[in-house]
């Protein structure tokens, strides 16, 4: 059974009158054929005027014809209402000056000016109106002195037409510049939406790369270790260090599971109002030391160098994530057992950061992955910089971050150190 559609209230008249004032007349649907409706509709006024007003100018057969040859052009006043009132005019003329009914033909000539109005430019409108006026009083003072004067006296609702078009024209115009102002609000709200998803994306893939790579990383060093311990010497099998290889991938396992998970959460929430922040709680520098006893655990001589405090949680979160990176790709590409710098240091509106290691660097001919890429947009998203590249003058790999925050005084210095392990 089909559902029955719905049926949308039809509008009042009163809106139907204010919708038909506010549209454009150059927009309007089936202006033609409304227009053409209106010139027959403005006919029949006219016979009737020219029938039952002032029989003593009743027109004859030429009357007639200039009479009914006015109200053709009617029918294309939207799209050329100047030369609608010029044709309009040039038959006009020699209707008066054959002294038929000069009232029959008001009603169309009062249209004419109207449309002008509406859709011309003021100072046209004004000017034209000056002309007809001045020369229909011209070509009556020619033909009636007395209709001439009666002209005169009735020029003021010409003039009033004339400023009621002009009144309406600025109205459409108030009206499409608010319809305009509210689309492109909603545009803009769009635009502006869709932007924060797409930084949303953007912001889980990096996360989910740099939380992916790290932890993998690091499992596969781990691995290759229990590994190693397993086939060096069978017969003198060190247990203690397979189970501490073991336990040390279990751990970063639950680490990652962790992490992911509140990184998922995100994606998985339905609705966030009232929420003050949907992410979670953001990774800072008191992280550091986990990243560095990650990275000696996978065989890396770590030191770690933080002189920072009260540093924003975005910028600690940048800085926490380019850290991973580092040490990510220092554990990569560096080679067996290398030695890392980690340095943090907050300066006068700036918190500067510096990854660097002794290793061989990566194979030129390897694929380029997205950590750089990443890096640099964690950067760029607090408003910072990064270069990254082999080091002027010294083996091994660079990474240099400078992000903007606040004055911050140094009040918290913090410097580890370990040995390898592995």
């Amino acid at each position: 059974m089909q559902a029955p559609t719905e049926t949308r209230p039809r509008p009042r008249a009163g809106e139907r009158i204010m919708a038909v004032i506010n549209r454009d007349p150059l927009t309007a649907p089936h202006g033609t054929r409304n227009d053409a409706v209106l010139a027959a509709v403005l006919l029949g006024v006219a016979v009737c005027l020219a029938l039952f007003t002032d029989e003593g100018r009743r027109p004859d057969a030429l009357g007639w014809t200039l009479l009914v040859a006015a109200h053709v052009p009617i029918v294309w006043r939207r799209r050329h209402p100047l030369l609608v009132l010029a044709a309009l005019f040039a038959l006009v003329g020699p209707y008066h000056a054959m002294e038929n009914n000069h009232t029959a033909v008001s009603p169309a000539s009062y249209v004419a000016l109207y449309t002008l109005a509406v859709t011309s430019r003021p100072l046209r409108t004004i000017v034209t109106g000056t002309v007809v006026l001045t020369a229909s009083v011209s070509i009556m003072l020619t033909v009636n002195t007395h209709q001439a004067l009666e002209l005169i006296r009735i020029s003021g609702w010409v003039i009033a037409i004339l400023f009621c078009g002009i009144d309406v024209r600025y109205y459409r115009q108030y009206v499409a510049a608010i319809v305009e102002r509210a689309e492109r609000a909603e545009r803009t709200r769009e635009e502006e939406a869709r932007r924060r998803v797409a930084e949303e994306r953007l912001r889980v893939a990096r996360d989910l790369h740099d939380l992916l790579a790290h932890s993998i990383t690091l499992i596969g060093v781990q691995t290759s270790v229990a590994a190693h311990v397993l086939t060096a010497d069978p017969e003198r099998l060190d247990r203690e260090a397979v189970a501490k290889a073991l336990d040390d991938i279990a751990e970063t396992c639950r680490s990652a599971r962790g992490e992911l998970r509140t990184t998922l959460e995100v994606l998985r929430a339905q609705d966030t109002t009232g929420v003050p922040d949907a992410r979670g709680p953001l990774p800072g520098l008191s992280g550091l030391p986990d990243l560095a006893e990650s990275a000696r655990l996978a065989g890396a001589d770590v030191e770690l160098s933080v002189r920072a405090d009260g540093v924003p949680p975005a910028v600690g979160a940048a800085v926490y994530r380019i850290t991973q990176e580092a040490l990510t790709n220092a554990v990569r590409h560096a080679g067996p057992e290398p030695s890392v710098r980690v340095e943090v240091h907050a300066g006068p509106g700036a918190l500067r950061l510096s990854v660097t290691d002794d290793g061989i660097g990566p194979d030129p001919a390897g694929t380029p992955g997205f950590g750089l890429v990443g890096m640099r947009e964690r950067a760029r998203s607090v408003g910072g910089t990064l270069d990254a590249g082999p080091r002027q003058g010294a083996d091994g790999f660079e990474v240099r971050a400078v992000l903007p925050t606040p004055a911050t005084p140094l009040t918290t210095t913090k410097t580890i150190t370990s040995e390898r392990t592995a």
